[in-house]
């Protein structure tokens, strides 16, 4: 039994961090290419640029509010932490934003894209935003 918690800790404490190609095609099999007008080139740049690809990135804002996971998803917006006051429209937790299979991320991406664009995430809008982004899905097969 230890040996089942111990090897249950070192799975949730280490984070995946996808390589570009490998969520390039993860994206896209979660129909993410062109959903909402967004490239798949703009959704991969968009991660690198939020959490450089990595599925347990946090990053606690001025406000006080955390941004969860491999699209840097808001606890004030669009999840609950349990802690601080959230609108949490995608109805999740967000330690569901922090784990290596991101399809609930992806979905609450696919919310928040529907009702704010892809100009929600600050990462696409200094990083992405009128630059070609082609260079975030070459060699990638996709």
């Amino acid at each position: 039994m230890k040996i089942w918690v111990l090897i249950l800790l070192v799975a949730v404490a280490s984070a995946k961090v996808f390589d570009r190609c490998e969520l390039a095609r993860t994206l896209k099999a979660a129909g993410m290419s062109g959903f909402k007008n967004v490239s798949l080139a703009d959704w991969v740049c968009t991660a690198y640029a939020e959490s450089r690809y990595n599925t347990q990135a946090t990053n606690k804002n001025t406000d006080g509010s955390t941004d969860y996971g491999i699209f840097q998803i808001n606890n004030r917006w669009w999840c609950s932490n349990g802690q601080y006051p959230s609108y949490n429209s995608c109805r999740i937790s967000c330690s569901q934003l922090l784990t290596d299979d991101i399809s609930t991320a992806i979905q609450c991406a696919k919310i928040i894209v529907s009702q704010q664009g892809i100009s929600a995430w600050v990462g696409w809008r200094n990083t992405c935003e009128n630059k070609d982004v082609s260079q975030y899905i070459a060699g990638c097969g996709v």
